[in-house]
């Protein structure tokens, strides 16, 4: 039997905190020792209390999640659970450095195989190596571009049907723009996502990807053939046979990156 895990729920809005404290009553091995609404109250407690888990909404009134941890001196670090209505950019970086989130409106089933998988983590005193998690991801909302050697991040996050799915980047053939939204084509089917070709091009630049149209970006990898017009157009065929155009603003670079 091991001692209780201490927790404390921060989210500025009361019936999320309300839910979570309900929630956590029906497990013994977990003990709620404080609920703050706001980032100071947050970060006072944390000191103070030094909890082993904390569940932490990314969006509070005078500071985001992120803020709180920064604040934290890396010796009482807690676990982290993160709660999050949906941030693209926080759920790309939590897959590879959090221990978990929640995805708001989550479900109970949702929330106790989460508490489950930290009271497995507690039991077999395997969290030691989380604080370098939580610091590896802090580096990383401060320097995205950078990367970490040991992380290889070969997924794209999508979020639909109120779920989010991890593509691998290698199987995405090409990407198009329509209106807010991008359409990514697989192998096995299309998605939609609502986010610019500018920022997913920044996501892909380290994988085999070009941008040949302002609306279209290619994986170079699954290129059948360049074809030259009489007039100095310059088409490519995919794979799958699909054609696209390559604008004159993209030729340069498009045959620079070819070697053509």
């Amino acid at each position: 039997m091991i001692a209780p895990i201490k927790a404390i729920i921060i989210d500025d809005e009361f019936l999320a905190r309300k839910r979570v404290s309900n929630l956590l009553n029906d497990i013994k091995e977990i003990e709620l020792i404080e609920e703050c609404s706001s980032g100071k109250e947050a970060i006072k407690a944390i000191n103070e209390k030094k909890p082993d888990l904390i569940f932490l909404d990314i969006q509070i009134t005078d500071m985001t999640g992120f803020d709180i941890l920064k604040e934290l001196d890396e010796s009482i670090m807690p676990l982290v659970i993160f709660i999050t209505a949906f941030d693209e950019f926080a759920l790309k970086a939590f897959d590879f450095f959090a221990f978990d989130y929640l995805l708001k409106p989550f479900k109970d089933e949702r929330f106790f195989q989460s508490t489950n998988k930290v009271i497995e983590l507690f039991t077999s005193n395997k969290s030691n190596g989380l604080n370098k998690k939580i610091n590896n991801l802090l580096k990383y909302i401060e320097n995205p571009n950078e990367g970490f050697s040991e992380i290889k991040h070969s997924k794209l996050a999508i979020k639909a049907n109120g779920k989010v799915s991890f593509i691998e980047k290698n199987d995405i053939k090409y990407i198009q723009a329509s209106g807010y939204y991008a359409e990514i084509f697989t192998e096995q089917k299309k998605y939609l996502l609502r986010e610019s070709l500018n920022s997913l091009l920044e996501q892909l630049k380290s994988f085999n990807f070009i941008r040949i149209h302002r609306s279209t970006i290619i994986n170079s990898s699954l290129i059948k053939e360049v074809l030259y017009s009489n007039y100095g157009e310059i088409d490519v065929k995919m794979q799958d046979e699909k054609l696209f155009r390559i604008s004159k603003t993209h030729k340069k670079e498009f045959q620079k990156k070819m070697g053509i």
